[in-house]
Formats: structure tokens, C-alpha cells, sequence
């Protein structure tokens, strides 16, 4: 009897453990390959290689930050590399794709076909989803159009499918939207979240969801990067990292996958706006919420105002209702604050294409064509539009007919900003390590500024210059701020402060003795404009927190105005720098504000808001 049972159960535990083996199966994790890293290109190839070598990987996920730049030859490469994968694979983009994007985030979805991803693998549904941030330094953002797309999977997915995760950050603050992602998938069984971004092997916790980050590709100090082999077995996953051709390590990480059945609940942290009752002076006059994002300022034309949006669309809405007046479809994402003059709005697009629309109607008057998408804004001045793009150019157009009046074609990298117009020249940063000025008439160059660095994040691009004195002033992510004498394009002063660092964001007061600047932990800092160094002679109070959004700082009816990455919109009194007032709108990036007047504005959001508050 005794060697009976003990028979039946070595049989129960030999046919478990066969049941267990029989029911469990790998996939490739790979993340932040970051193609256009030194060593990016080889350290891929490795782990392609190794993947192919290994028939117990069945497909590869890649969960963003496939480049370095989001640049469209990256892409191409990153492309080239994984293709020759002998096995399916599955990608999404991470923010560096998207960010410094010269395309503006459209290539990634041409080259790889889509920026978002459903597969049904072993009963589990994988889906794989775009981060942001659109184009705006920012935390990421999942754009709307993701999140309407997300909607449309679950509605048709079953309640009890299994559901595993793909997004390139983590579920948490560091994703301004976070919320909007985890609210959804607790309604449906998801037992797994996948990310990137963080480069090391992290094991997360989201609101009770298991959460696992897999290493970068790269090889960083290492002799070979890596990646993570994935098993799940029965209702377990394991997390093992593989240095292609060397080893597999042990399980570095594992956790129960199982439907965890969440219920509605407010225990966890969601975005509040208790800051809005505080400041009871500050009144919503209309609202929008927009089905796209928007990643550019907007202009105030007469009674109307002007937005456009990441699905392409010009919009006019009346100034005093928010009535949408009319509307205009252009070929690409846009991330172009507009301008107007006479009867004139331009705005460029990621189409390749520069458009220019009759402000009554929306009806397009011309079209002017770039080599590549445009990102950066326009300006007009004197019946001429100047505005930089993607391919290397910068161009001035005739406001009426479009025509080129001349070209400069010598950039060095891709323009983002809105150029500064300044004593018959015209000034702009580029995406590498470049500033220019240009004779307005001619396009002749007076000087070519560089920072000396060789890494394309520290351009002087994003910002928007300003000049005073015969003085211009930029500040960059490299933390310096310089100034330039505008004529000669000679460096007067160039300087990095530990305690105060400036990054893209600043303005100038309307008398011209302070250049303002946002620093990274929140405050705004007023700089004097006649000092030999970088001379603090206003600090406003410090409300916001880290915060890295690019938004120009404006001073209107004795308050200066700076907004947040997190939906927020401060207003220093000038005189003092003490806080005046602050209202949250949202909890994503605040565009370039418009001024109907010392009591009115207008401000959008990169989630898609679109608000008129009178203050």
C-alpha cells in the first residue's frame, strides 16, 4: 500500500511537473536599444542573433526607445535590424522617439506601421501603446488617440481574457496620464505590465498590478548589452536576462500572474484641482476638450482664436463662446503654433508642407513645400513668413503668394522653435548644437554660434530667444545660459549654476531689464539684461516643483505668467515675484498662453484642452 501511494503521488508530481512544462513558453523582452548609440547598431544585432539562434523564443517584444533622436535614418536602421528577426515581433515607441522627433512622430508609425499593438499569445492578449511625449519636453503622455484606441480593444476584448501590458514608462507619476491607463485595464483581468525606460531590471508594483522594467540593450560599461528571455509557466512569469552569445542568468525576478478582479476604489492618487479653490478670482469663461492632443500655442485673430492638433486640424473658435467657427484637415500631426497678419494665418505642418489660410473661412490660399516634415513655428513680419523645418532649410516665403524669397539651406540639424525677429535679423537654435542669425532681407549669415557639444540634447533649439540691448539671451538642456551680443555673434557671458538650472523655458519683462527663465525645480527667475553674468535680480515664488516644459514665459498687466508640464498656470506678481494666483486645467504639459487682454486668456493643453479663463 505504502509504495502504492508513494508511486501515485511521484506519477501526480512527475505529471504536474510535465503539465507545467507542456503549458509554458518565452518571449523576448527588449528595450531601449537607442539606435544611434555608439555602440547601438552592433548590440542589437547581437541580441537578433541570439534571439535566432534560440527556438524556445517564440516572439520579441521591444518596449520603446528604439532610438536615439527619433531621427527618420534611426529609424530606418532600427527597422533594417529587426526585420532580419527569424521570428514575430511586436514594438512601441518611447520618448525618445517621439520627443526630439524631426518628423514629428510620424515615421515611426510609417516605417514600423502602426505605434500601438493587439496580439493574442497563449490565450493572453499583449497590447503595446505610445507614450509621448508629443513633441513637448514633458513627462510622457499617452496621446488621446492611443487612449481611444485602447477604449476600442477592450470593449472588444472578454472580461476574463488575460491582459499583459506594453508601455515604454512605467505606470506611474512619471507618466503625466497614468491614471487613464490603469483605471481601464483594472476593469478588464490584466495580470502584467511590461515597460523600458529606466535601462535595469526592476520588478514594480502599480496600484496592484505586477510590473516588470527590462534592462536597455546597451551595452553601457559592459562588453555586451542584453536583454530579458521571459517565461511564463502555468500561472507564474520569470525574468531571467540573457547576454547574447554568453550566458543566461538565473531568475533575477518572478511573480504570480492571475485575474486579480479589481474593484472601483479611491485609495490611490489621482490628480486633484482643490489648488483652483483657493484662487476664486480666477473664472472659467468656456471649456473644449479636443479628440486629439494639441502640442502648440495658439493665436487670438480679431474675435477668434486659432488651435491646431495631432490629428491635423486647423480649428477657429469665436473668443467669446468657443463656438467652433470653421475647420481645416492639413496632411499631418501639427506641433506649429500659429501666426496671423491681415487677412493671413500661418501655421506649418508635418506633412512636409507650409500652409497659409484666409482667417475668415479656413479656405488654404497656398501651400509651400519643405523636403521633410516642418515642426518649428512661423513668424511674419512686413508681408514675409519666415520659418525654419526638418530638412536642413530655413526659408522666408512671401505672405501672399507663398514664394521663396530666399533659402537658407545650410542647417545644421532639424528647427523646432519660433524664430526671434530682432533688429532687421532674424535668430534660431537648431537640433545641432547650433544658433543662427540671419539677414531678414537677404538670408545672408552673420554668424553661426555653437556650444561646442557634441550631444544633440543640449541644442539651443527648443527655446525661444529673446534680445534686448543688442543682447540676445538662450538657455538650453545642457543648463547654460548665454548671451550673445546680437550683432557680432560674439559669447559676452556663458554660464551653469547648481542651484539654478535653467533649462528651455523664458521670456523678457515688457521693459526689457529682466530675461526670465524657468529653472527644473519650478521656480521663475528674472535675470538682469545689462549684467556681465548671469545677475538674479527677481525670484518668484517657488510653486511648482521638477518641471522641464519648454513654455514661453510671458509678462502681461504687471504679472508674469509660466505654466507646467502637470496642467497648471502660475501668475507672479512683477513687482514683488509673490504668487498672484494658480489654476490647474489639466494634468498634462500647458502650451504658449494668448492674451485677450490684462484680464483674459487663452491656453491649451498637450491632453487635448482647450480653456478661456478671465482672472
Amino acid at each position: 500500500m505504502y509504495n502504492t501511494c508513494r508511486f501515485l503521488v511521484v506519477f501526480m508530481l512527475f505529471s504536474t511537473a510535465l503539465y507545467a512544462q507542456d503549458k509554458s513558453w518565452k518571449f523576448a523582452h527588449i528595450s531601449d536599444t537607442h539606435i544611434g548609440n555608439e555602440t547601438s547598431v552592433e548590440d542589437l544585432r547581437r541580441t537578433v542573433r541570439d534571439i535566432n539562434a534560440n527556438p524556445d523564443i517564440q516572439f520579441a517584444v521591444i518596449s520603446g526607445d528604439i532610438t536615439e533622436f527619433g531621427a527618420d535614418e534611426e529609424l530606418r536602421t532600427a527597422k533594417n535590424i529587426l526585420d532580419s528577426l527569424n521570428k514575430p515581433w511586436y514594438i512601441v515607441p518611447g520618448n525618445h522617439d517621439m520627443n526630439w522627433s524631426e518628423n514629428g512622430g510620424n515615421s515611426f508609425k510609417k516605417i514600423f506601421g502602426s505605434e500601438t499593438f493587439a496580439t493574442k499569445q497563449h490565450g493572453y492578449l499583449f497590447i503595446g501603446i505610445n507614450c509621448g511625449p508629443n513633441m513637448r519636453m514633458s513627462p510622457g503622455q499617452v496621446p488621446r488617440e492611443n487612449l481611444v484606441w485602447l477604449d476600442s480593444v477592450l470593449k472588444a476584448t472578454p472580461k476574463e481574457t488575460p491582459i499583459i501590458f506594453v508601455n515604454h514608462y512605467p505606470q506611474d507619476s512619471s507618466l503625466n496620464n497614468w491614471y487613464e491607463i490603469v483605471d481601464r485595464l483594472k476593469t478588464h483581468n490584466i495580470q502584467l505590465v511590461i515597460c523600458g525606460h529606466g535601462h535595469n531590471n526592476h520588478h514594480l508594483n502599480f496600484e496592484g498590478i505586477p510590473g516588470i522594467m527590462g534592462r536597455s540593450n546597451l551595452r553601457a560599461k559592459d562588453p555586451v548589452g542584453g536583454y530579458n528571455i521571459v517565461t511564463i509557466a502555468a500561472d507564474s512569469v520569470y525574468y531571467n536576462e540573457r547576454t547574447p552569445g554568453v550566458a543566461t542568468k538565473p531568475v533575477w525576478t518572478k511573480d504570480r500572474l492571475y485575474n486579480h478582479h479589481f474593484k472601483p476604489e479611491s485609495k490611490y492618487k489621482r490628480p486633484g484641482y482643490a489648488v483652483n479653490q483657493q484662487f476664486n478670482n480666477v473664472q472659467t469663461l468656456w471649456r473644449i476638450q479636443d479628440d486629439s492632443d494639441i502640442g502648440a500655442g495658439t493665436t487670438i485673430v480679431g474675435d477668434k482664436v486659432i488651435v491646431v492638433n495631432t490629428a491635423g486640424r486647423i480649428k477657429a473658435y469665436a473668443l467669446t463662446t468657443g463656438k467652433q467657427v470653421w475647420a481645416t484637415k492639413a496632411g499631418g500631426k501639427i506641433y506649429s503654433t500659429p501666426c496671423a497678419a491681415d487677412n493671413f494665418i500661418v501655421v506649418a505642418c508635418t506633412d512636409d508642407y507650409l500652409y497659409c489660410l484666409d482667417k475668415n473661412t479656413g479656405r488654404i490660399n497656398w501651400k509651400a513645400v519643405s523636403g521633410k516634415p516642418i515642426v518649428a513655428s512661423p513668424v511674419i513680419k512686413d508681408g514675409r513668413v519666415f520659418c525654419g523645418s526638418s530638412d536642413g532649410h530655413f526659408k522666408c516665403y512671401d505672405l501672399k503668394t507663398g514664394k521663396v524669397n530666399w533659402d537658407f539651406a545650410a542647417v545644421k540639424g532639424f528647427v523646432e522653435t519660433r524664430p526671434l525677429l530682432y533688429n532687421g535679423n532674424v535668430y534660431f537654435g537648431s537640433w545641432g548644437n547650433h544658433f543662427y542669425a540671419l539677414n531678414q532681407k537677404t538670408g545672408a549669415v552673420l554668424w553661426d554660434w555653437t556650444n561646442g557639444s557634441t550631444n544633440r540634447m543640449f541644442s539651443p533649439a527648443s527655446c525661444e530667444p529673446v534680445a534686448t540691448g543688442n543682447r540676445l539671451f538662450i538657455v538650453a538642456p545642457d543648463r547654460y545660459m548665454t548671451c550673445i551680443d546680437a550683432i557680432t555673434g560674439k559669447q559676452l557671458w556663458r554660464k551653469q549654476d547648481p542651484k539654478i538650472r535653467v533649462r528651455e523655458s523664458m521670456g523678457i519683462s515688457t521693459d526689457s531689464t529682466l530675461v526670465y527663465a524657468k529653472t527644473m525645480e519650478g521656480d521663475v527667475v528674472g535675470f538682469d539684461t545689462k549684467a556681465d553674468s548671469m545677475s538674479v535680480k527677481w525670484q518668484g515664488s517657488k510653486n511648482m516643483g521638477y518641471d522641464i516644459s519648454p513654455t514661453l514665459i510671458k509678462e502681461q498687466g504687471g504679472l508674469v505668467f509660466a505654466t507646467s508640464n502637470s496642467g497648471a498656470i502660475l501668475a507672479f506678481n512683477r513687482a514683488d515675484g509673490s504668487l498672484a494666483w494658480v489654476h490647474k486645467i489639466s494634468n498634462a504639459l500647458v502650451n504658449p498662453l494668448s492674451f485677450v487682454n490684462d484680464h483674459q486668456l487663452v491656453a491649451t493643453t498637450m491632453d487635448g484642452v482647450i480653456v478661456c479663463l478671465k482672472y
